[in-house]
């Protein structure tokens, strides 16, 4: 074999070795630094004044148009409207904390996948986002705020689907403790 192709194989076989570690402690440590304080931040908007009565913008966020329609009275919406919001609520504080923990990783990643896709959904549909805001793949412009940025929130998460949580996490010191 060619001297320079077998420096290729070997290189790439090592980097493909770490690829279990480093790529799951990489996602989380990037959606740590990136999406963390963001989540925690939207989902202290919905908290009302306790833990079961969230606030008027939960509803104006997760149901723009029904709540335009009913007044903006939230005594309109019906128990399962209420059970959504109050679910989308603790979604964003709780999965975001399993993730960066990398507790139950798989299982949190997949719900943040979910949510991250109502969420672009809402903002479409709900709050009529414009053709910018939404944006187009295989264009110039990488900045537009649902196809791109959401695009790219969901890559690391797919990792964590895929891969685990990695070396340095809740899961493998479960896994640790399990074994003994």
């Amino acid at each position: 074999m060619n001297p320079a192709l077998t420096l290729y194989a070997a290189i790439t076989a090592r980097l493909g070795a770490l690829a279990p570690a480093v790529l799951p402690t990489l996602s989380r440590l990037v959606f740590a630094g990136v999406l963390f304080a963001y989540f925690w931040a939207s989902g202290l908007t919905k908290i009302g004044e306790g833990l079961f009565s969230p606030s008027s913008g939960a509803y104006a966020q997760i149901f723009p148009r029904a709540f335009e329609a009913l007044g903006y009275d939230p005594s309109g919406f019906a128990l399962w409207q209420k059970l959504v919001v109050l679910g989308g609520t603790y979604a964003e504080f709780v999965l975001p904390m399993l993730v960066v923990l990398g507790l139950f990783t798989r299982f949190a990643a997949l719900g943040m996948i979910g949510f991250i896709i109502v969420q672009s959904l809402t903002d479409i549909i709900g709050h009529g986002a414009d053709a910018a805001t939404i944006g187009a793949w295989f264009d110039r412009a990488s900045d537009a705020v649902i196809l791109d940025q959401r695009a790219l929130w969901l890559v690391p998460l797919l990792v964590l689907v895929l891969q685990g949580a990695g070396p340095i996490s809740a899961d493998a010191a479960l896994r640790f403790v399990h074994k003994k």
